[in-house]
């Protein structure tokens, strides 16, 4: 840990897609600042690996909860019942999705509805069923993950793509509207990340030899850079940000 945030102490934060990748590093940086983490993953396995490995570590704990994100009317409940047990939550970040390559050719109207159900419809219920208690307590932050293939335009996954550029509008409507609230919503754009899913199947040296030419600084990115900046979004040290995409892409775009 670089940085403590000493407000994030005991704040409730709820997660989804935490339980590898990106999302498992943003789950153990905040139980690193002693936050009150609950996170939801379809994979129990990775899941539980996670915990165990935070307990070694012997920070603070974090609450598993095994849930399909399509499956909106449990995400909600989920949501709802930890609200009415333990309070509102402080922070909300949305971060689960799937970035399988694909065609046009290949995409027919039920894959098309699964991969925008992943990587962006949940967005809009979880925050949906946040931010009645964020009202009540005047405050709350939304940090959506979008992705930088979008502004490449990558071409080898288009609904993927499709649905993060959607992410920047659903940030900026909702923080417009929250706003009055003190609730604070922004968007976070990783770059290539070398998560153990990307290193598996598509970080070869070829591609990553392509990545590290195309970028302004000269190393791979890590999961730990994209949390890092989750951290400060969450915490009130960026209590004037909002309506924003921040990009951690080491300047490819």
């Amino acid at each position: 840990m670089k940085v403590k945030y000493f407000d994030l102490k005991n704040k409730r934060v709820f997660i989804s897609g935490g339980g590898s990748g990106i999302g498992a590093t943003i789950v153990e940086h905040f139980c690193e600042q002693n936050s009150e983490v609950y996170f939801i993953d379809i994979d129990v396995k990775s899941s539980k690996k996670l915990i165990s490995n935070i307990k070694k570590k012997k920070k603070r704990v974090p609450k598993f909860i095994d849930c399909n994100i399509l499956d909106i009317k449990k995400l909600q409940n989920i949501i709802k019942n930890i609200i009415a047990n333990k309070g509102p939550i402080h922070c909300l970040i949305n971060s689960a999705a799937n970035d399988d390559r694909h065609t046009t050719e290949q995409v027919d109207e039920k894959y098309w509805e699964n991969r925008i159900g992943i990587n962006l419809k949940h967005y809009f219920f979880a925050a949906q069923s946040v931010v009645k208690g964020m009202k009540k307590i005047k405050s709350g932050s939304i940090v959506n993950l979008s992705s930088v293939s979008w502004m490449l335009g990558e071409g080898d996954k288009v609904v993927y793509e499709t649905a993060k550029s959607a992410v920047i509008g659903l940030t900026r409507s909702f923080a417009q509207e929250f706003g009055k609230y003190n609730i604070r919503t922004n968007s976070v754009i990783p770059g290539s990340i070398a998560t153990e899913r990307q290193i598996k199947n598509w970080l070869t040296p070829k591609y990553k030899k392509l990545i590290l030419d195309s970028q302004a600084l000269k190393r791979q990115l890590k999961p730990e850079d994209v949390a890092r900046l989750v951290l400060f979004l969450s915490s009130d040290q960026s209590s004037g940000c909002t309506k924003q995409s921040f990009v951690v892409d080491a300047g490819i775009v």
